[in-house]
């Protein structure tokens, strides 16, 4: 009943798994994994990197820390050290999931990138087909399991923005994940396209080292403090909302907000019309946590331009008819679910790779089928369907478990016992 089996069919390995299947070693694959360990379940992770984490190992910058205090980030069964600070740097973040990886034997099937994955409605098994990548040999395996876990993320893959003429700019052009650090862009003038978290913090780093950034916004955000009074912004709401309607808490943010940065649209920032929490929980639209940029926006160190009419060789054209000559473009334009890609089905994932379901109840599909860390709600989500998948496995597993039992005691009770 417990690991798997193997066999090589027609030069493909077929492997069979008792468990199921987990599809990424990011935080979310480890979360499931961890809990499903807690429980005795076996399971195989299977990630197309050649790490765990490889979103925050290998495509995030290095000034980067966690938007939220750590006891909303920690995965299940194991808290972040007391001696990290509040808001751990990339650094300690993956040498916490390094760790978690060690002390719940997490052990992935690197290399492996999955080609497709499909319900075998005949033989009620999911039939999981990966390509490994290791060196210059190249193989194909097929796993079969009862259940699948989609643990790939919300941020798979960087999306990048059709503008007219980009491809005509002659300068760099790069995506957020494959920036490091502003050390070489000192006096260059930066556009940074996008003002999201990523876009308003990799614009304070460019300023911090001497480049000068300009970011475009082009539609409504909320910027709201990262802490209040020495106390964090996010833990403040979520303590207001144990007894003050969403509505009532959304409006004493943006009254706080307003008393520490003023009127954001006289620096060129329009708020949406709905409020930063209810924003969040119906479009997925995470507000901007402040660290520093809205001051350099106000000192003129950071330029705010209008949206892209198009790209020249040397220069771009705004919206509002201004043009202006840049030396880089960072496209902080977000990230997408890769999940349409490869996986064959249409009842739990929408279109774009999502759960079409709303949280609460988007991490459980039909046959076995599972989404982890897709509620858009950071790692605190990631914990919270990683519980959930872990429970439902569980009584699934026990249940066969029981028949498996009752069977094999059918089978040697001689009939005058009976």
């Amino acid at each position: 009943m417990f690991g798997f089996s193997e066999q090589n069919i027609a030069g493909r390995r077929c492997v069979w798994v008792n468990g199921p299947v987990i599809v990424g070693a990011g935080p979310s694959g480890l979360a499931v994994s961890a809990c499903l360990r807690e429980q005795g379940i076996p399971f195989i992770v299977i990630e197309r990197a050649d790490c765990i984490a490889s979103l925050w190992q290998k495509r995030t910058y290095n000034r980067l820390k966690l938007h939220l205090p750590k006891k909303f980030c920690q995965l299940p069964y194991l808290p972040f050290p007391d001696e990290y600070p509040d808001y751990p740097t990339k650094k300690q973040f993956i040498t916490y999931l390094e760790k978690y990886a060690n002390k719940f034997d997490i052990n992935p099937h690197f290399n492996e990138c999955v080609q497709s994955a499909k319900y075998d409605e005949q033989c009620s098994i999911w039939r999981v087909k990966t390509l490994s990548t290791t060196g210059s040999i190249r193989s194909e395996t097929e796993y079969m399991c009862q259940m699948l876990v989609v643990a790939a993320g919300e941020n798979a893959e960087g999306v990048m923005p059709q503008i007219e003429g980009l491809h005509e700019f002659i300068g760099e052009v790069i995506h957020a994940k494959d920036y490091k650090s502003s050390e070489k862009y000192s006096q260059k003038k930066v556009l940074v396209v996008g003002c999201g978290n990523s876009g308003m913090e990799l614009s304070l780093d460019l300023s911090n080292h001497n480049a000068k950034p300009s970011m475009v916004v082009r539609s409504s955000v909320h910027v709201l403090p990262r802490e209040i009074l020495g106390k964090s912004t996010f833990d403040l709401a979520v303590m207001m909302l144990k007894w003050l309607p969403l509505w009532l808490v959304d409006n004493m943010l943006l009254i706080l907000a307003w008393l520490m940065f003023g009127n954001t649209q006289n620096y060129g920032i329009k708020r949406p019309s709905l409020g930063p929490l209810q924003l969040k929980k119906t479009n997925g639209k995470t507000p901007v946590l402040d660290i520093g940029t809205l001051r350099r926006i106000r000192s003129g160190d950071i330029k705010i331009v209008p949206g892209i009419k198009r790209f020249h060789r040397k220069s771009v054209e705004f919206v509002n008819g201004d043009v202006q000559e840049f030396d880089s473009v960072l496209l902080a334009t977000g990230y997408c679910s890769n999940v349409p890609y490869w996986l064959q089905e249409s009842d739990l994932f929408d279109k774009n790779g999502f759960p079409k379901r709303q949280n609460p109840n988007g991490w459980k599909g039909r046959d076995g089928l599972y989404a982890a860390g897709f509620t858009r709600r950071g790692l605190a989500g990631v914990s919270a369907d990683a519980m959930k998948i872990a429970q439902d496995i569980g009584n699934v597993w026990k249940l066969e478990l029981s028949q498996i039992k009752k069977e094999c005691l059918d089978t040697c009770i001689p009939p005058f016992l009976k």
